[in-house]
């Protein structure tokens, strides 16, 4: 990997930044086709495959703590790993990316979370487990900021909302895949052989995701113009061959809005998070993840487990949930939808508030049948669980489309690997909380203190957020 070069070392142009607006408008000019939905399909594909992999231990918990006899501290430590992963992940892979490259990036994160899981199949004590989850969370936590930073760089400022919400979705489809793998797999081959599924799948997605290109934004940026150029003619003529027509030219708009981008201070990525002209940004980025992690991931990663104190076998627990979960694949669908519509800051603050209110209903409702379906029976915790989760995964749609958004193409992983990482501060947290609340409160308290953090979360979108909707990147940093 190579690290960022000195743009002011022989600049082929001035000082390099128009070689940067220009990239930019190329590529905001660009009409999406096949070709950047097929970059983006390959993105997505292993952003699906890690996802079942965070998701798993949500369904294989159960089976873990009778396995290795866990108290409900232990498995409250086990679940945190993950978390605890992510968080280095997220700030090592966010800063890397933004130093070395995004493809690069990428593909080393797949290997370390893929490798890791089939490890996790032979753990043979809780510690050994442990480290296994711990780099499983650093693989996905690093792949997220790189992901979410290379689809805002391709897809154009018009539909950028919508497909990284679509990204996101694929958390959703990733989650319920994980509970329909454990459902499956738990009964007959145990928990050990859910990992070995995963893991294999990682490698290949991983021989897929060979072929993806590495963002032209990145490389002006670092002043590898020479390769900038490359990168960009590449797509321009894939673009064409996709579309069948030439391509249209950059508009004025289009060229004033990239104008903005002007020469700034060599500040490192960091630095650039706390300038005066972001730093309110990453304060809500910062609180916004915090919060809505530690209400999201401290009922998730108890979710089965309390359903087994309901009376739920752990297969039936697993299934419940899956089933669930599927509120989660409409929740994304709208939230992109909205996203584009209404904009990114009502959105947001929208799906965090009715999240809070589904959780608080949630952790209220009872088992007794509210409706009819096909001749089954609905009960009210199905129903409010179902609607729990269309917004809790919208509210992720939301997250992964604003934050990348919020910071110049320098600090754009960065930025998003740094919110992210605070985000899973509130993921340690919010399953090492919850079984001391249900302790002593009962379990509905935990869905409480969840719908707190989602209403926080909100308050800080609303009062220091920035609308982002429609403008292309170099607009919206500046």
């Amino acid at each position: 990997m190579q690290p960022v070069a000195d743009p002011t070392a022989n600049p082929p142009r001035g000082d390099g930044r128009p070689v940067v607006s220009d990239i930019a408008a190329r590529l905001e000019r660009l009409p999406m086709s096949r070709y950047q939905r097929k970059i983006f399909a390959i993105i997505a594909s292993a952003w699906l495959v890690d996802q079942i992999d965070v998701a798993l231990l949500t369904f294989l918990l159960g089976s873990i703590v009778v396995a290795f006899g866990l108290t409900p501290t232990e498995a409250g430590q086990l679940a945190a790993m993950t978390f605890a992963g992510q968080l280095v992940g997220n700030i090592l892979a966010g800063t890397a990316s933004d130093r070395f490259g995004r493809k690069a990036v990428f593909q080393v994160t797949m290997v370390v979370w893929g490798l890791a899981s089939l490890a996790a199949a032979t753990a043979w004590s809780l510690p050994v487990l442990m480290a296994c989850r711990f780099l499983i969370g650093v693989g996905v936590g690093g792949e997220a900021p790189v992901a979410q930073a290379m689809v805002s760089e391709i897809v154009p400022a018009p539909v950028r909302g919508k497909y990284i919400a679509i990204l996101e979705g694929f958390w959703a489809v990733g989650y319920v895949l994980s509970g329909a793998i454990s459902f499956f797999v738990l009964p007959y081959l145990g928990w050990r052989w859910a990992f070995v599924v995963v893991g294999l799948l990682s490698l290949v997605v991983l021989a897929v995701r060979r072929t993806m290109p590495e963002s032209p934004r990145w490389l002006a940026e670092a002043g590898r113009h020479a390769e900038a150029e490359a990168v960009m003619a590449t797509m321009e003529r894939a673009v064409e061959r996709a579309t069948g027509r030439p391509l249209p030219p950059v508009t004025p708009q289009i060229a004033a809005a990239v104008a903005e981008t002007v020469p700034a201070p060599r500040l490192s990525a960091v630095a650039t998070l706390f300038a005066p002209a972001y730093r309110m940004r990453t304060v809500m980025a910062f609180g916004l993840w915090f919060f809505a992690l530690i209400g999201f991931f401290g009922l998730n990663s108890w979710i089965a487990v309390l359903l087994k104190e309901r009376g739920f076998s752990i297969v039936g627990s697993v299934g419940f949930v899956t089933l669930i979960t599927l509120g989660g694949i409409p929740g994304f669908a709208t939230a992109a939808w909205l996203l584009e519509r209404i904009g990114r800051k009502p959105t947001t603050a929208l799906f965090l508030v009715c999240a809070a209110a589904a959780a608080w209903l949630y952790g209220n409702a009872g088992g007794e049948p509210v409706l009819t379906v096909a001749g089954l029976a609905v009960t009210g915790l199905f129903v409010a669980g179902f609607v729990m989760q269309f917004f809790m995964f919208g509210m992720w749609s939301c997250l992964y489309a604003y934050t990348p958004e919020l910071y110049p193409t320098r600090a754009r992983a960065t930025g998003a690997g740094f919110a992210s990482a605070f985000g899973r501060i509130g993921a340690i947290l919010g399953p090492m909380i919850v079984p001391v609340l249900v302790r002593d409160y009962g379990p509905a308290t935990a869905f409480q203190v969840g719908a707190g953090g989602f209403l926080i979360a909100a308050l800080l979108v609303l009062t220091l957020g920035v609308e982002t909707r429609g403008k292309v990147l170099e607009a919206v940093s500046h």
